[in-house]
């Protein structure tokens, strides 16, 4: 392992309250060099342009862009604005110079409403809203090629299932990514996520032979599970996920890129982002840096 190897990222889901600009200040005076902005900051700075002159002002670089998907719509309208929405966040992700999309896929038509959308409150076919994935996800793959970015998978704990990701394991990601070459479509090893999976190590190393694993997003698990099920993730070390063998995993597997930071927890979302800079950088250094060896 080089010391360019599994640098340390923040991931600004885990600083909500800061603008891209301040995040960055913040992150490069807690001498990281990487950082996952969620588009959102990007129009709050301008527009992607904007958005990566001030990351490569801060002497960053930007690891994964947060976030595209949500394509599970049945209507057709909404099928052509999700990916309206998606060649958007490619183009945007090209333009920070990253080349990994995080992917969010969506969830039941029938539960859209709960996160502000629309859609048949009667579709609660999942085995349906997964063929439509997968169907968006052929359609945005040349495109995506073109702009050498990856659409990266995300599977997202069965919890979330109904309203964010019908895809809840990395197995099910990388069946899902099989027909696509490795420089369009891949996965992210999320341990918040993917910790629970019974096959999960098994997973890993089939991401690794197959060239797919494109960022590697860490966080605890906490209990008991918060009113928001969104915020139940904590700093490692504060809850039950094992880093050792899922960052050693994802280390023979091959995987020497970036490790984000990505934390939906009310207390350290709201507290000074210095202290949560300083003790993600403690927790990564004791407890999962040292098995990615």
């Amino acid at each position: 392992m080089s010391a360019a190897d599994y640098p340390l990222a923040l991931n600004t889901g885990t600083t909500p309250t800061l603008d891209l600009r301040t995040a960055c200040e913040a992150t490069a005076a807690a001498g990281l060099t990487h950082i996952g902005p969620w588009r959102h900051l990007l129009d709050g700075a301008g527009g992607a342009d904007a958005a990566a002159k001030i990351i490569a002002e801060s002497g960053l670089k930007a690891s994964t862009l947060c976030r595209g998907g949500f394509l599970t719509a049945a209507e057709p309208s909404a099928q052509a604005a999700a990916l309206e929405s998606n060649r958007a966040a490619i183009v945007e992700a090209a333009t920070l110079g990253t080349d990994s999309l995080i992917m969010v896929v969506g969830g039941l038509p029938a539960a859209a409403h709960v996160l502000g959308g629309d859609g048949d409150r009667t579709d609660k076919d999942i085995a349906a809203a997964r063929h439509r994935v997968a169907d968006r996800l052929a359609e945005l793959v040349p495109f995506a090629q073109e702009h050498g970015v990856k659409l990266v998978l995300e599977p997202l704990h069965p919890m979330y299932a109904v309203d964010r990701a019908v895809l809840s394991t990395l197995g099910q990601a990388l069946d899902l990514a099989a027909p696509h070459p490795t420089d369009a479509v891949a996965v992210v090893v999320d341990t918040f996520h993917v910790f629970w999976d019974p096959a999960v190590l098994e997973q890993i190393a089939r991401a690794g032979r197959e060239g797919r694993i494109a960022s590697y997003q860490v966080c605890d698990f906490n209990l008991p599970i918060a009113q928001d099920a969104l915020k139940s993730r904590g700093m490692m070390g504060d809850g039950y996920v094992d880093f050792a063998s899922l960052s050693a995993a994802v280390a023979q597997a091959g995987y020497t890129g970036p490790v984000e930071v990505e934390i939906f927890n009310e207390e350290i979302n709201a507290q000074d982002a210095a202290l949560t800079l300083e003790t993600m950088k403690q927790r990564y250094t004791d407890l999962v840096l040292p098995h990615l060896a």
